[in-house]
């Protein structure tokens, strides 16, 4: 009768035992889906992530996702501290301690006002660029960088008139004729083609390639291995211009 008695008293006890797990998982539905943090510059955030983002919030609605607005030096901090999981962006020098994956490349454009003697020339060289003053991102950034890179190695003197932050403000001061710029493809759209006329450059300039950058030896959580297989090459298709200042898919 003890017997019966204990086992009586102790069969709720095993079978709430045996519910514990799914029913803790039920609670905390959400909260253990974990977090994920990516470090880009405000390019990358606004031309690049956006599709990758919404695919991402679509399949994994419970992530926390956060993106810190960086440069490139101070995304490579955040990957160094574990205070980015990954960072998303272009890179140059990659140093010792990190690892850089490249899946887009864009094109190197001259963008100028519609009417600039530029935008119509033929046979267009890196000599017909040099008396206009150029609009560039600061010096600390990759395209101040290779555009300075570029012109050094020919040997063609250049002039920046104004450094200012974030593609959209350089964009919107070549259209108001302060000066001509070299921008990557990716930050150009259907809505520059009234204010812009676009050129080829890549007989100079080299496309530039954006890519997944993580610290070495670091194992990515499931949360970053799941947004990184969202990263396809084939996600932006590369746009092509031609030597009327016009683009085409």
């Amino acid at each position: 009768r003890e017997g019966q008695l204990l086992y009586d008293m102790a069969q709720p006890l095993v079978e709430s035992l045996d519910g514990l797990l799914p029913r803790f998982r039920e609670k905390v539905s959400g909260l253990d889906a974990g977090e994920l943090n990516i470090a880009a510059n405000s390019s990358t955030i606004l031309y690049l992530l956006p599709k990758i983002v919404e695919n991402f919030r679509q399949q994994h609605p419970d992530v926390r996702l956060t993106l810190h607005n960086a440069i490139s030096a101070d995304g490579t901090d955040l990957l160094r501290s574990d205070a980015a999981d990954l960072a998303i962006g272009s890179m140059m020098d990659v140093p010792a301690d990190l690892s850089y994956a490249p899946v887009y490349r864009f094109e190197q454009v001259l963008i100028t006002p519609p009417d600039h003697p530029l935008a119509k020339k033929k046979n267009l060289t890196l000599e017909d660029l040099s008396p206009w003053p150029l609009i560039l991102p600061p010096r600390r950034q990759i395209t101040w960088r290779l555009v300075d890179l570029v012109f050094q190695q020919h040997r063609v003197p250049y002039t920046v008139a104004l450094e200012v932050g974030g593609w959209e403000v350089i964009k919107q001061y070549v259209a108001m004729g302060m000066g001509i710029s070299i921008v990557t493809a990716l930050c150009l759209n259907d809505s520059d083609r009234d204010k812009l006329a676009t050129r080829a450059m890549s007989d100079y300039f080299p496309s530039r390639s954006y890519g997944v950058v993580v610290r070495r030896g670091k194992v990515l959580s499931p949360q970053a291995r799941a947004f990184v297989e969202l990263i396809q090459p084939d996600l932006f298709a590369p746009r092509q211009y031609d030597d009327t200042g016009h683009s085409e898919r």
